[in-house]
């Protein structure tokens, strides 16, 4: 256990990093988004477009590689032992690649056929039909995207499978890079017979660069995978649809398809909801969403990403004791990370928002309309990132039905609180909601668990809840003097750059709330900051 505790630190440590610097780029990413576009209808037309093709994305790419193959793929690995067992594995992946790029090519093809019919489901009756025709335009110029991030994720997968996670973690700077620069350096250069606003032409460009960026994800990949020594080949479709590893793939994934198209769905409505109730407010969720994701991505995605391999191999071996105690861990460290994080952002979100965000298209009414939205979309920070660690440990026994009901379960709950809370409160209301649902999802998660074999449920209940409790009394006792300190600084402050009333606070604030918090977990010897401590030191 000593072993796979010092491979999780070092490969989260190493996944950690990359994914920080990927976060901070597609944050940049959003700035340059909020910069051209702010809260325009042309920034909601843009949001919907790249939603549609991302919601396809997250089915076929991410779920089916972290659920269904990576185990499958680790237990062929394990078993490779002889030369026909390797040429077994090596049929898998090629017939893998040729499911993938299969499905996704149709999906691809009817997705840009379709598409003029399912834009209009996002706007009101009242909404400009240029504003239609312009999403519809995005959409088809994304569409692509969805196979070659689809091929990107199988990379990853392979990749993964042997435990490399840099060059995959490394992806999304790439690709947030290149929407960047495609943006800044396209925007000027397009054509305008139309007459079309400069919003329009940015949201045009940064279209481009998303397919661009989505093409730089798999090539880049492409020579590590190569290196590992599995052929990246593709086989006949018969071989590919018949392959024993990939029926298993597809009896894995297909429940999960419909768990996780409802928690999909959970977005395409929320979005339906957002462009119903007013301009700006599909914009505005996806702002405030950009900054909760900074620190899922950098955590929780970084977290469960590394141990459902090694929870794979605990389980096969039923190493139930290591199993639960890795989990537990798990559960811990993200509450240690995201609940301190959920009390620093409702004393300084203005400020955060104001100091990301804020510049040329994007006024005060944007930093009000998000700023609504992100204090409710925060308060279920730890009840999300929890569920993306949970979920992983079902995935190791090869159980994707339960975490299915749960995703099932959440998206009604989330769709009824959107329905009642959306036009009263517009888009605080779907904010609201999800977090809501997200607290739901835990609760029916730890209540299957209990199904599990060798899995404790009640145990490690007790012990998140008792643990939530601790740090969150931490949190607000170092939040109350951090409060005061920014009333202080603002009131200081005013007057001055942009950079220093809202830049000053943020970081001060951070840095008091930091060292109250950290003061704290000292003084009463908390056990998992002392476990990280240990193993950093092991290092």
């Amino acid at each position: 256990m000593k072993n796979s505790n010092k491979s999780l630190v070092k490969s989260g440590l190493i996944l950690s990093l990359m994914t920080f610097a990927s976060r901070i780029m597609g944050l940049i990413r959003e700035m340059t988004k909020a910069a051209f576009l702010g809260t325009s209808a042309y920034a909601d037309a843009f949001g919907i477009a790249f939603m549609i093709p991302n919601l396809f994305r997250r089915l076929f790419a991410e779920n089916a590689i972290s659920v269904a193959f990576i185990p499958t793929f680790r237990g062929y690995i394990e078993d490779a032992v002889t030369p026909e067992k390797k040429a077994e594995t090596q049929e898998f992946v090629s017939a893998t690649l040729t499911l993938v790029s299969f499905l996704t090519t149709c999906v691809v093809v009817l997705g840009i056929l379709l598409v003029g019919f399912v834009v209009p489901f996002f706007y009101n009756n009242q909404t400009d039909t240029k504003i239609f025709e312009e999403t519809t335009f995005l959409t088809r110029i994304m569409f692509p995207y969805l196979f070659v991030i689809s091929v990107a994720a199988f990379f990853q997968g392979i990749l993964n499978g042997v435990n490399v996670f840099a060059p995959s973690g490394f992806t999304p700077v790439l690709f947030n890079g290149i929407v960047i620069l495609v943006t800044y350096g396209l925007t000027p250069y397009l054509n305008n017979p139309d007459n079309l606003p400069p919003e329009a032409l940015a949201a045009r460009a940064m279209s481009f660069g998303v397919l661009t960026g989505g093409c730089f994800q798999a090539l880049f990949q492409w020579p590590f995978v190569k290196k590992t020594g599995w052929k990246t080949t593709l086989t006949g479709l018969k071989k590919a649809f018949t392959n024993p590893g990939t029926r298993r793939v597809c009896a894995l994934i297909v429940p999960t398809i419909i768990g996780m198209a409802a928690y999909q769905l959970n977005d395409v409505v929320s979005t339906a909801l957002a462009g119903k109730v007013g301009t700006g407010t599909v914009a505005s969720l996806q702002y405030s969403l950009r900054l909760q994701e900074l620190i899922l991505g950098i955590f929780a995605v970084s977290i469960g990403t590394v141990i459902l391999p090694d929870l794979s191999g605990l389980a096969k071996k039923q190493k139930w004791d290591e199993f639960n105690e890795m989990l537990t861990q798990a559960i811990k460290i993200i509450a240690l990370i995201c609940i301190p994080v959920t009390f620093y952002s409702l004393v300084c979100g203005k400020d955060l928002i104001s100091l990301v965000y804020k510049s040329k298209s994007f006024d005060d009414n944007s930093v009000a309309m998000t700023l609504q939205v992100f204090r409710f979309h925060i308060a279920g920070l730890y009840f999300i990132a929890v569920n993306r660690i949970i979920s992983p440990a079902f995935y190791a026994q090869g159980n994707t039905k339960l975490p299915t009901l749960a995703g099932i379960i959440c998206f009604g709950v989330n769709i009824l609180i959107s329905l009642c809370l959306a036009f009263p409160m517009k888009g605080s209301g779907i904010a609201l909601a999800l977090s809501a649902a997200s607290l739901v999802n835990t609760v029916c998660l730890f209540a299957f668990m209990k199904k599990m074999p060798g899995m404790k449920a009640g145990k490690i209940a007790v012990s998140m809840i008792i643990y939530i409790v601790r740090i969150c009394a931490f949190s607000i006792i170092a939040a109350a003097p951090t409060y005061f300190a920014r009333q202080f600084l603002i009131w200081k402050l005013d007057g001055c750059g942009r950079l220093i009333v809202y830049g000053v606070p943020v970081f001060a604030c951070a840095l008091i709330f930091g060292l109250l918090g950290a003061a704290l977990l000292i003084i009463f010897k908390d056990e998992s900051a002392t476990a990280i401590k240990k193993k950093l030191r092991c290092k």
